[in-house]
């Protein structure tokens, strides 16, 4: 309980504190403006604090400045792996695309938005098709 509270805390401080980046992205997603598309900024998701994510297309949207290069590579795949194992979908751009092409990174985000969530996958091994035994449903 008390971990929920630091990540709803943390959440907050950067709601506060956005960059100027994530406030452009943010004026293009708030209140549905992106195809109707609900976004929530700095959301805690397990251990991680995303930027932006769209949970009924099970989207997150992360943005990078050029810090990202070296010092976040390993933290960056750790939570993205984490991410997509939730069935999230996970695009990541450059504050420099946000500032320069902001059209084409609103049809990137509805383009993979459009492609619906992704389901959990399954452990190795698991999910095999199973054979109906003749059962027949709706009847």
């Amino acid at each position: 309980m008390r971990a929920f509270r630091l990540k709803t805390s943390l959440a907050k401080t950067l709601r506060r504190n956005q960059t100027d980046v994530e406030r452009r992205l943010w004026s293009h997603l708030r209140d549905r403006r992106l195809e109707g598309l609900k976004f929530r900024r700095q959301v805690p998701i397990g251990p991680y604090v995303v930027d932006f994510a769209c949970v009924e297309a099970l989207l997150v949207i992360e943005l990078d400045g050029s810090q990202h290069v070296e010092e976040q590579a390993a933290y960056d795949g750790r939570r993205t792996t984490y991410l997509k194992g939730l069935g999230y979908q996970v695009l990541r751009f450059w504050n420099s695309d946000i500032l320069t092409n902001i059209e084409g990174v609103a049809i990137e985000i509805v383009r993979m938005a459009r492609q619906g969530p992704h389901p959990v996958p399954l452990p190795e091994g698991e999910g095999a098709l199973i054979p109906s035994a003749g059962l027949e449903f709706g009847s």
